[in-house]
């Protein structure tokens, strides 16, 4: 399966993105993916308010993978400074393992570096997480060192864990992805999706 279209959200979309993320991040008992952090994380990850706020920054975009039509992927993309952060990469429960991560992911760097310059990408994954840290390190990120404690205070949820950190990982926008296939379509004609 490959995503056949990517766009930036729309304020309609709003609430299909949430949904999409807290799905892939805080699924419901037994609708879970390989993603998800419930067992670390209580509480929503995001909320419509949230994904709004973020759709109206004019230094930050929500891009959306869709299949059929349908959204399957979504990612967030923030400049800042020479670098991008990118974060809130979410593939649906019921489509994960199937390459879109991949394709949501390589698209948001190749936005991030024609739209805003970005020599780097920086994103940043519960340390808890070996399996998320090991795909991003797949993609060609590695951890910088930095870590951070987690951030009670950015509404995304509570950690059951009271020592829960994040760990920040870094490419170069010269380096070019680790994993194989499904890249081709995620740099499809950035024209598209202005």
């Amino acid at each position: 399966m490959v995503i056949d279209t990517f766009r930036i959200a729309r304020k309609s979309d709003a609430d299909v993105l949430a949904n999409l993320v807290n799905g892939a991040y805080r699924p419901q008992t037994g609708e879970a993916g390989w993603t998800h952090e419930a067992h670390l994380v209580t509480g929503k990850r995001t909320h419509i308010g949230h994904i709004t706020q973020l759709l109206n920054r004019p230094d930050a975009v929500i891009l959306v993978g869709l299949a059929s039509s349908e959204i399957v992927a979504c990612a967030l993309v923030e400049k800042t400074g020479a670098s991008s952060h990118i974060g809130m990469l979410a593939v649906h429960p019921k489509r994960q393992g199937l390459g879109l991560g991949k394709q949501m992911l390589a698209h948001a760097e190749k936005y991030a570096h024609t739209f805003f310059g970005a020599e780097t990408y920086v994103l940043q994954v519960i340390s808890a997480r070996p399996e998320l840290i090991a795909f991003y390190q797949r993609q060609g990120y590695a951890p910088t060192g930095e870590t951070r404690a987690f951030p009670h205070s950015a509404d995304v949820g509570e950690p059951i864990a009271p020592d829960l950190g994040i760990l920040i990982m870094e490419k170069s926008a010269s380096t070019p992805s680790k994993s194989s296939g499904a890249q081709t379509t995620a740099h499809q004609d950035m024209s598209a999706i202005t």
